[in-house]
């Protein structure tokens, strides 16, 4: 739909109460154990992973290619599994973003971006964040928990749903690109994250190859190598400033991982090179970090990296106390980097009417009591993750 944002609200989904757990999620040997656990053999696990994750099936009775007694047993047992939608909306460019619920009632943004060359989506990897990055919408709001593997694959997966995009390979896709940019940190998440971005990798199901998959971080940098070690995934850094004053400030984790660290850590990223660069990502914020000086001083501090920069127009949104820098001030700062051999992309605001655009992101979920959550896992049938 074009020409105005468009609503769609849908009633929560209701909980899981029967018990039976949810097969989406599990990596392979943990699926190969499940099934095998039921006395089947292993080559079963591959066969049903191919339902799941190219196929799309969420109807055991649908896989025909397993035994009647097989696909019986699994419906006895378990569920595929999905997050529920509880708002779907669509800009007037194009862009969507749901708003999904958990079983637990907690609940997550992820957006989609369409663009002529390829489509995006921007995954969330925590309910809430921890980071109160100041020009961040999602900052405040307090973390929450933690996603599971599973509620992170099931954003890729109920898009994938929405666009009929399914079988996985299929030619067309409108999504082609994955970024690690929703709500929270994924490295304060790693273990999760990674799981997840394992099974989108893998090959025989949602196959996106890792050098489509961008994690971004605002620069948890004990953990960074291992990210390059473990998934390979391209990585995009939130600097924002340039001088550890500024970025003190507006970026918190920089009073613990100032930028000189940071900054090694990502000459130390595994696989970076000039056809492989680190993106860094720099919110234009007005009078506060986009003088000529500041460009000046982000070409000498990159000079030795494999970078590029995208330069982010602020995006607004209700009681913020920064503005947007000026289209002049803007395109001043991006010639000022192009000068100095460092490739400035300019950003265009997308999905701003539906609070879509990047840093706008948030969900009304609070933190519960232990005892609430607890009783709301329970009542879901869904293994507490933090």
């Amino acid at each position: 739909m074009t020409g105005s944002a468009h609503t769609q609200a849908f009633a929560p989904p209701p909980a899981i109460t029967d018990g039976r757990p949810l097969l989406l999620g599990l990596s392979r040997e943990e699926l190969t154990e499940t099934i095998t656990g039921l006395g089947e053999p292993a080559f079963r696990a591959k066969q049903l992973w191919h339902w799941i994750y190219d196929r799309g099936e969420t109807d055991f009775a649908q896989m025909t290619s397993l035994s009647k007694g097989f696909r019986e047993k699994l419906a006895e047992r378990f569920e595929v599994g999905r997050p529920g939608v509880k708002l779907h909306q669509e800009s007037s460019d194009g862009t969507q973003k749901w708003l999904l619920r958990f079983p637990d009632g907690q609940e997550v943004e992820s957006v989609h971006i369409p663009e002529s060359d390829r489509g995006t989506l921007c995954v969330s990897s925590q309910v809430g964040c921890t980071l109160t990055c100041r020009f961040c919408h999602t900052g405040t709001q307090r973390l929450v928990r933690n996603l599971s593997a599973t509620e992170i694959v099931g954003q890729v997966i109920l898009a994938k749903d929405s666009f009929d995009e399914w079988p996985a390979s299929r030619e067309g896709r409108q999504i082609t690109n994955l970024v690690m940019m929703g709500m929270g940190e994924p490295l304060y998440n790693f273990d999760n994250v990674a799981k997840a971005l394992k099974i989108i990798m893998d090959g025989e199901g949602l196959g996106i190859s890792k050098r489509k998959i961008t994690l971004s971080t605002a620069g948890v940098v004990p953990m960074m190598k291992r990210c390059g070690e473990e998934l390979g995934v391209n990585l995009a850094v939130s600097l924002h400033a340039v001088n550890d004053e500024i970025r003190d400030h507006i970026v918190p984790i920089n009073k613990k991982y100032p930028i000189a660290e940071l900054l090694q850590a990502c000459r130390d990223y595994p696989g970076i090179h000039n056809a492989r660069r680190i993106t860094f990502e720099y919110v234009m914020l007005k009078d506060v970090n986009d003088s000529d000086a500041d460009a000046r001083q982000l070409i000498r501090i990159l000079k030795d990296i494999p970078a590029k920069v995208n330069l982010i127009p602020f995006n607004p949104w209700p009681g913020v106390q920064f503005e947007c820098s000026t289209s002049e001030r803007i395109n001043r700062f991006a010639d000022i980097l192009a000068a100095g051999n460092l490739s400035a992309p300019v950003r265009q605001p997308r999905g701003q009417d539906i609070l879509a655009a990047c840093g706008q992101l948030k969900s009304e979920s609070q933190r519960l009591k232990k005892t609430e959550r607890d009783a709301a896992l329970a009542a879901a049938a869904v293994p507490a993750e933090t």
